[in-house]
Parts: structure tokens; C-alpha cells; sequence
């Protein structure tokens, strides 16, 4: 054990690759409660749906938006968030909800068809009258400069 051969805390960080602080606290706790102390205790949180929770809402999910009261067929996040609170009464954040989601290998998904509702004519007048002056103008091609107060200088 390093701390009983006396090591210096600043050698011990270096070699773990940790900072100071790290080393002291474990060895404040191995004075106090021995290498018992410092054992592991597990991952700092454990997965707040369990893979039997998941399985249970990946067959909510199934059955679509509307069977659970919303008034299109779009799953978003919080539309999951909201299913997960009422079917599971688990509270999760919408981060902690694309992260479940992820984790059990699904992914957002875009539209195979455009929707009937669109109206093309005011796409591409937006696209040539409206979008020019959002995008602003661009950059002149030639030389340019790295000071911004002279920009002519060389």
C-alpha cells in the first residue's frame, strides 16, 4: 500500500493520472476506516429504468402516441418523459429519457414523406426572397488580415 510506504500525495497523483485532491481524501479515508474504506462501492448512480421497466415501455411505445392521449403520431422526448411518469412512476429528465433511449439502441427518426399540407410555391419564394437577408452577406474573396481593428494590414 502506498500510503503506508509513506509516498508523497503529489507523486501518487501524478502516477494515477488524478489530481491531489483525489489522493488525499483516500487517504484521509484509509486513516479512518483502513483499505475497507476505500474499497468500491459501485457505479455512482444506477440506471433509473431497469430493463424489465424498459421492456414494459417499449410495449407502451408500441401502441403510439395517441393510445396514450396525444393528439398526433409523434413521439418526442417529453411525450416519453410523460409516458415513463405515468406507466412507470419514475421521474427522469428529458437528457436522462434520449440517454435511456440511446442506450437501448433507438434513434430519432425524420419523416419518409413530406406532408401533404406543404405548399412548395412558399418554399422556394421563402428560400429566395426570405432566407438571403436571414443568411446576411457573404465574405469578399481575397486577401484577408488577423487584426480586426486594421483589416488592410499585412
Amino acid at each position: 500500500m502506498r500510503f503506508a510506504a509513506g509516498d508523497k500525495t503529489a507523486v501518487i497523483a501524478k502516477e494515477l493520472r488524478v489530481s491531489v485532491r483525489s489522493v488525499e481524501r483516500w487517504r484521509r479515508a484509509w486513516r479512518e476506516g483502513g483499505l475497507e474504506a476505500l474499497r468500491s462501492v459501485g457505479p455512482a448512480n444506477s440506471p433509473v429504468v431497469t430493463d424489465a421497466q424498459f421492456a414494459v415501455l417499449e410495449e407502451e411505445l408500441g401502441k403510439g402516441p395517441s393510445a396514450h392521449g396525444f393528439d398526433d403520431e409523434r413521439w418526442t422526448l417529453a411525450r416519453v418523459q410523460t409516458v415513463i411518469r405515468r406507466r412507470l412512476r419514475v421521474n427522469v429528465s428529458v437528457a436522462t429519457v434520449w440517454r435511456l433511449l440511446k442506450r437501448h439502441g433507438w434513434s430519432w427518426q425524420a419523416p419518409a414523406r413530406r406532408a401533404l399540407e406543404r405548399d412548395e410555391h412558399a418554399v422556394e419564394l421563402w428560400k429566395k426572397e426570405v432566407w438571403p437577408r436571414v443568411k446576411g452577406p457573404r465574405r469578399q474573396p481575397g486577401p484577408g488580415s488577423s487584426s480586426r481593428t486594421r483589416p488592410d494590414s499585412r
